[in-house]
């Protein structure tokens, strides 16, 4: 406030005079400087390979077929993609189903190991866009679950509780069990009975009757199912349970 000539005090606008002080006094902010991009690339990088790792442990990976005991389903060199993340939500396996398991115990001690691969393909591996080299994995037919009973009889289609399969997708000129005859087996509670659909190729739960294990795998084995034949492209397919697995 000022006093005026006649002793009065008046009040100065602040719209007036003072109009520009705060403007004045207000300096302007400084934009964050961005970074080049070949320093942003590295972080880019670290960020992309921990979602592709996170994919890899909690959601899909990538498997390659390494011998035709699943043929024609799937041939040798063919990758899938199975299927992790239905499990952590208590999905099981279900007859029909082609899955991915660890080997239960002694199942591979015959097969050749593979080889250690490269650098970059083990770094894919690593994150879940290549199949790894060093992990000893199987992948079989479920064709029966816990409580189950299964029939496999020389000249006979296999049967589980007591329906005989139709199979059209084992491999033409083989057959469902001659080659392996184990007669009739239970499954015990939270295992598997699997076989190939190259059955005169396959060293699957049959070839190891006789062993500690029954040939049942533990579902605590299980990595997961495949669900789709995603390389080489011209081979893209899925892979559905079959409707005879809808009668048993």
């Amino acid at each position: 406030m000022t006093a005026g000539e006649d002793g009065r005090t008046s009040v100065r606008g602040t719209g007036e005079d003072d109009a520009e002080g705060p403007a004045r006094r207000r300096r302007p902010r400084k934009g964050r400087a961005q970074r080049p991009w070949w320093q942003e690339l590295p972080i880019l990088v670290v960020v992309a390979l921990v979602m592709a790792l996170g994919i890899k442990t909690f959601f899909v990976q990538a498997f390659s077929i390494p011998s035709g005991s699943m043929q024609d389903t799937l041939q040798v060199g063919d990758r899938v993609l199975v299927d992790k993340l239905t499990p952590w939500f208590g999905a099981t396996p279900q007859r029909g189903e082609v899955v991915v398991f660890r080997d239960p115990g002694g199942w591979l001690d015959d097969q050749p190991k593979p080889a250690g691969g490269n650098v970059l393909t083990k770094a894919l591996a690593f994150v879940g866009l290549a199949p790894s080299s060093d992990e000893q994995d199987l992948i079989k037919r479920v064709i029966a679950v816990g409580g189950d009973t299964v029939d496999c009889e020389r000249g006979k289609p296999v049967t589980v509780n007591g329906k005989a399969l139709d199979e059209p997708y084992v491999y033409p000129g083989a057959t469902p069990c001659d080659d392996i005859p184990v007669g009739k087996v239970t499954v015990p509670a939270d295992h598997l009975w699997v076989m190939g659909d190259h059955r005169n190729a396959s060293q699957d739960s049959r070839a190891h009757v006789g062993e500690p294990g029954g040939g049942f795998v533990p579902l605590e084995d299980v990595v997961g199912r495949a669900f789709v034949v995603a390389w080489p492209v011209p081979r893209w397919s899925t892979l559905p349970v079959p409707a005879t697995f809808d009668r048993s």
